[in-house]
């Protein structure tokens, strides 16, 4: 069983305690972290990889990423972290309310490993929650070092 922290960057409060209740109620044992904007979320990666005992068991397993967010926005982040030579092993998953294919492929080719649509009812919101859990710490290959 993976322990790795999950990270989310979400800057609406009834999303992050929507998310964080939706975690919990399917009973999972990871630790999550919430960061409110793009820059709060360099920020931590960068306190994990600035320590001198580099631990990077300590980095996220996966990031969920919101687009729209103060100070710097997810397309910001999400092109600074994959062009970063440690950050950038790590999956981002956007998890967006915006449905527009244009923006969706500019997500793929700024390096997102996967675009969700935020779904509109928590029944949803439990399922995928459960498929994104399931896919990335037990189904997909992800290089450790």
């Amino acid at each position: 069983m993976n322990r790795q922290p999950i990270l989310i960057a979400e800057d609406d409060a009834d999303d992050r305690y929507l998310l964080q209740t939706a975690f919990l109620e399917k009973g999972y044992p990871e630790k999550i972290e919430f960061v409110e904007n793009g820059v709060e979320l360099l920020n931590y990666l960068d306190n994990i990889y600035a320590n001198d005992n580099i631990d990077l068991s300590g980095l996220p397993g996966f990031i969920l990423l919101d687009l729209n967010m103060p100070k710097k926005d997810g397309r910001e982040v999400l092109k600074e972290l994959k062009q970063h030579p440690i950050f950038k092993k790590i999956p981002v998953i956007v998890f967006t309310t915006t449905k527009n294919e244009i923006e969706i492929k500019r997500c793929y080719e700024l390096g997102a490993n996967s675009y969700i649509v935020k779904p509109i009812s928590f029944d949803a919101l439990l399922k995928v929650v459960e498929n994104i859990r399931s896919y990335w710490f037990h189904t997909a290959s992800i290089p450790v070092s």
